[in-house]
């Protein structure tokens, strides 16, 4: 085994000036959610290339490879869309050039998370090179509108394209870390309901804005008391929109509604976060209601779910994680570190749904996401797509 080791580390390195084209090569697309079909086209490409035994897109246009056919599966996931740009003036270089210098690659998606990508093609090529015939199938999951709705994609894997793997690598950004959950996350409207009346004489209606900015301050002292894990941290909300309507301008408001952007910690449930703004409205005219996602892919599906993302952890001894960090010191000589994102990923659906045991390791790190200048090591590819094939052997083996 210890050779195998030192041949997927040779080999990565050996590809590292591939492993970069490629990414830039993605990163020259621009792939909005709903609006991936140029870019997955690209990826697809590049697994045929790299020799992957079939490679095919879905129904929601999900990019999947397959390496090998056993009856153990593990499915390493990367999803393709990205964030738009902002404002350019402050990115220091184009964010659809895809520039490769000083030892980066730079552009959007080059963290968050097409970088991921890239790195399991590689992979992919690795295992097919050292001819990989272990009982375990690989699926490598190039995956759409996560940015819109987290783990949509994967509620379409595993309900209609009916694969449910036993084991589940993302490789959103994680500095090279082994992470093992966050937070969950969902979304709410508290939608409040006034009587209008003329603005001359406001004490004959029932003004919604006042009844909505009452509510508003409780939410704010709710958050300081939200629960708190030891590993996860701490729950949160906070309000992220108010919209309000009248009859004119010149008439009480009798309409207002505030999204709320929740935070779930350990513990926290969709029906406890509820709960809690319920008792906040009580005697108030007003409702809250967790938001849904229904949209069209670009493949022309429409296909959703609930605004709901749960929260997840896996246990430290897992066999998923210790997999994770000894295929790592076998490859590199130390133990990597084990964390938690701070943000949500594909994860709330594989794990946090589903009960997949899932970890995240991933080039890149997470605080160049949705950010300008996002750029990525080479030699960040580079582990990472040593990694993604040293995990393949580690679990392939026990």
């Amino acid at each position: 085994m210890k050779e195998i080791y030192s041949k997927i580390k040779m080999l990565s390195e050996k590809y590292s000036a591939d492993t970069a084209e490629n990414l830039s090569r993605l990163v020259r697309i621009k792939s909005l959610s709903r609006a991936e079909k140029e870019v997955q086209l690209e990826l697809k490409r590049q697994m045929e290339e790299a020799g992957f035994d079939e490679v095919r897109i879905d129904g929601l246009g999900n990019v999947i490879g397959r390496i090998g056919n056993g009856k153990k599966i593990l499915a390493i996931d990367g999803h393709m869309d990205t964030v738009d740009m902002g404002n350019l003036s402050n990115w220091d270089f184009d964010p659809l050039g895809g520039e490769i210098k000083e030892g980066f690659v730079h552009g959007r998606g080059t963290v968050d998370q097409e970088g991921g990508p890239a790195a399991f093609v590689t992979s992919g090529r690795i295992l097919k090179e050292l001819g990989f015939d272990k009982d375990l199938t690989i699926y490598f999951v190039g995956s759409v509108m996560e940015e819109d709705c987290d783990g949509l994609c994967w509620k379409y894997i595993v309900e209609e394209d009916k694969i449910k793997p036993d084991f589940v690598i993302s490789t959103e950004p994680t500095a090279l870390n082994i992470y093992r959950g966050h937070r969950g996350r969902m979304e709410m409207h508290v939608s409040f309901y006034g009587v209008s009346s003329h603005g001359s004489a406001p004490e004959r209606g029932k003004n919604a804005i006042y009844m909505a900015s009452k509510v508003a301050l409780e939410i704010e002292q709710l958050n300081e008391r939200l629960a708190t894990d030891e590993f996860l941290g701490k729950g949160s909300v906070t309000i992220s929109e108010i919209v309000s309507e009248s009859p004119s301008l010149c008439a009480v408001s009798d309409f207002a509604r505030l999204h709320l952007d929740r935070r779930l910690t350990w513990g926290e449930t969709k029906e406890s976060a509820v709960k809690e703004i319920e008792q906040l409205i009580e005697g108030v005219n007003a409702k809250v209601e967790v938001l849904d996602y229904y949209e069209e892919a670009y493949t022309g599906l429409k296909y959703g779910m609930a605004k709901y993302y749960p929260t997840w952890k896996i246990p430290e001894n897992h066999e998923i994680v210790q997999s994770g960090v000894d295929a790592y010191e076998k490859l590199y000589g130390k133990k990597p570190k084990i964390d938690k994102w701070t943000f949500s990923t594909n994860g709330v659906v594989t794990s946090g749904v589903y009960g997949i045991p899932t970890i995240g390791f991933g080039p890149g790190n997470e605080v160049l996401a949705h950010a300008p200048n996002e750029k990525v090591a080479i030699t960040d590819l580079v582990i990472a797509s040593a990694f993604y094939a040293g995990v393949a052997f580690e679990l392939a083996n026990k």
